[in-house]
């Protein structure tokens, strides 16, 4: 054999093994349903030798080509014989009509929802294919899934499609530090449903301030089991990203109070996705001006996920509104407590949607607009309405009608017999001032929380927690939502035909010259420091430094970063340094056009106090070893640190000079627990703040 023809087949044999792993599976062609149903095609694989890895063998490539007369219609799926289901494309293309032999590499350069239509070529996934390379054997049936999600509108079909099996197979992306708390869950297999719970494992990594955390680190505040469910409403179904309530469970499967990162025990938590919130802290900022105003609050820690060996990106860990000392700190209530002050608390509620007679009640009261049959529906959240006596149903129904029937009388202002007799009035109007503020599209008529303590702690109706911002802040595309000047609560004369409406409260405490005249002195007494622009501004920045890093994982894991997604307003930001100047740049016309146009006059008889506070609120909090504040008078003024119990566990001072940002080191061996910092003048002025360590 002549020398040449030796190398030729030398160099042949060399680029064999490479060439010979390489197997492809074509499925067949079939017509989309255009009823809402799913398409699944199956597909036979036999004859792969090795289960599917991420390092010598698996899945390398989905190809597919489909006709449709509108794509961006079309979520399409590739499912594994195990069950694993990962989205190729949801929602891409407009109105056009095509994707033309488009493959899918999890190491393509570009990504889908960076493509432009018509789609040809490979793109990297919209999900980490590399999941399905998960140790299973490749042999059985895979499925193209492709469900056309806007019935009876257009029709299309699936003309080819296939996978690629080789020895370059994906590789999902693994999370190697974070100087984030990482949360580790594992759901063993089980798919997390919406409405029961799965048991599965939790663990979390937080090695402290300064400190990188490692998902393989030791677990520091919890390792143990859980309930895990999804949750949310309609559009958090739309989400890609899934938020999901967990339940603390020790081995019998009861509740298990523990405190986690920080944050005061308890069982009950919430894992916030903030998918639709690309500045991913719309909620983090509200919850902690609520704070900063005096109220009971969700603490929050931004955190990264792994799940189920997945990195799925940055969530915000949240405490769920519920009863308790570390919470919503009113009275338990007892099932056999139906009778005299026992009966009168407590109890949480939501303004929200309906649930039906057992878990809450409808108002008599017609909404501010209500020209489409709109009506106002309370949810019992403590007890849950399954919980609840026949007495204790009919007392907390009746006591929020006779707050209704007072405000809507002729003698509403009367502080003796209007609504005054029923109503915290100044937690309604720190509620006003934050969803005023933030122009939340979804306050006042979704996931609007009241409370009720026993008539002997005080015993009258509170607006609160704050809860739910992810559309707030300029967020949401509809109902002016993301505009500077107008009126949030004046909901009903923009979108009159919501279904989801405004109770009457809001404009009819505007006619209250009383109410009016107390929000305007709240605003005065906060405008300059608290709920200044300059304040939040740098809270923000002070949010956006620490996810800095976490944020770039996250958005390429979902890479939405200056595309639209559902209800965002345009245009959209490029960057995650955009949509935080965007938040910002809101914030500062939103905090102009109140201030301009907020009616009343502050001065004595309005009921609050118009003293201008001696510091806005310190950050972070929950704090480790510091804290910042800045001082929000000339005058000198002096720091004192006490314990739930109010002994003084440090002091410090004097700090001097208006605006001026100053830190205060804590001792390392502090316990865990409730803290107050106090900031008093030289003049008697204090401001005084709750700050969890």
């Amino acid at each position: 054999m002549p020398l040449h023809a030796v190398r030729h087949l030398l160099f042949t044999l060399l680029l064999l093994p490479a060439w010979a792993g390489a197997q492809t599976f074509t499925g067949n062609s079939a017509a989309i349903p255009d009823d809402g149903n799913s398409l699944e095609i199956p597909l036979n694989v036999t004859g792969l030798s090795a289960p599917l890895d991420t390092i010598s063998f698996g899945l390398e490539q989905v190809c597919i080509t489909i006709d449709h007369e509108w794509i961006a219609d079309l979520d399409v799926s590739i499912v594994a014989p195990d069950g694993t289901a990962r989205l190729l494309t949801s929602g891409q293309g407009g109105d056009q009509d095509h994707y033309t032999n488009t493959c899918f590499q999890q190491d393509a350069a570009q990504s889908i929802v960076d493509g432009w239509s018509p789609f040809t070529g490979t793109f990297r996934p919209m999900q980490d294919i590399g999941v399905i390379n998960n140790g299973q054997s490749g042999n059985g049936q895979w499925k193209l899934r492709v469900q056309d999600t806007y019935p009876w509108g257009d029709e299309g079909s699936v003309a080819s499609w296939s996978i690629t099996f080789g020895s370059n197979p994906a590789s999902p992306f693994h999370l190697a530090s974070s100087n984030l708390p990482i949360v580790v869950i594992n759901t063993n297999g089980q798919a997390i449903p919406d409405g029961q719970k799965i048991t599965a494992f939790l663990g979390i990594v937080d090695n402290g301030a300064g400190n990188l955390n490692h998902p393989n680190d030791p677990w520091t505040d919890y390792g143990g089991n859980i309930g895990i469910e999804l949750r949310g409403n309609s559009s958090d179904a739309l989400a890609l990203k899934k938020s999901y309530s967990l339940e603390l469970r020790d081995a019998f499967g009861q509740d298990l109070d523990a405190p986690l990162m920080g944050m005061p025990s308890e069982s009950d938590w919430v894992l916030l996705a903030s998918y639709f919130d690309k500045s991913l802290m719309n909620n983090t900022l509200s919850f902690h001006l609520a704070r900063a105003m005096g109220r009971y609050a969700p603490r929050t820690r931004d955190v990264e996920v792994v799940l189920n060996g997945e990195y799925v990106g940055v969530y915000n860990f949240v405490e769920r509104i519920k009863r308790g000392p570390g919470r919503v700190d009113i009275a338990k209530l007892q099932p056999d407590e139906t009778v005299g002050d026992d009966l009168t608390g407590g109890y949480i509620l939501s303004v929200d949607r309906d649930d039906g007679p057992i878990n809450g009640f409808i108002s008599p009261y017609a909404p501010a607009e209500s020209g489409n049959g709109q009506y106002i529906y309370f949810e019992h959240r403590y007890p849950q309405g399954e919980d609840l006596a026949v007495e204790q149903r009919n007392y907390i129904q009746a006591y929020v009608d006779s707050f209704e029937t007072a405000l809507a009388g002729p003698e509403f202002m009367d502080p003796a017999t209007g609504y005054r007799a029923f109503a915290d009035a100044a937690s309604f109007i720190d509620l006003f001032l934050l969803n005023e503020l933030s122009r939340n599209v979804d306050g006042y008529r979704l996931s609007s929380y009241l409370y009720k303590d026993k008539f002997s702690n005080g015993g009258k109706l509170n607006a609160g927690p704050a809860w739910d911002y992810d559309l707030a802040w300029g967020n949401a595309n509809y109902c002016q939502g993301a505009d500077t000047a107008g009126w949030a609560f004046a909901f009903g004369e923009i979108c009159p035909d919501d279904g989801y409406q405004v109770p009457f409260w809001w404009p009819r405490f505007m006619e209250d010259s009383t109410f009016v005249d107390s929000v305007r002195c709240r605003w005065e007494a906060l405008r300059d420091n608290i709920l200044s622009p300059a304040a939040i501004a740098e809270f923000c920045d002070s949010v956006a430094s620490t996810l800095n890093a976490a944020q770039q994982r996250n958005f390429t894991t979902w890479p939405i970063l200056g595309h639209y997604v559902w209800l965002n307003p345009e245009p959209v930001p490029d960057t995650y340094a955009g949509e935080v100047q965007e938040l910002k740049d809101f914030m500062n016309g939103r905090w102009a056009w109140l201030d301009a146009n907020l009616p009343g006059n502050c001065g004595s008889g309005t009921g609050i106090a118009a003293s201008t506070p001696v510091m806005a609120a310190p950050y972070p909090n929950p704090f480790r070893d510091a804290v910042h504040f800045r001082t929000a008078t000339d005058e000198p003024v002096k720091v004192s640190v006490l314990d739930a119990l109010g002994r003084t566990v440090e002091t410090a001072g004097p700090f001097n000079g208006r605006g001026v940002l100053h830190g205060l080191k804590l001792a390392g061996d502090l316990a865990p627990g409730t803290y107050l910092i106090q900031l008093t003048g030289r003049s008697g002025s204090r401001s005084t703040f709750r700050l969890q360590h």
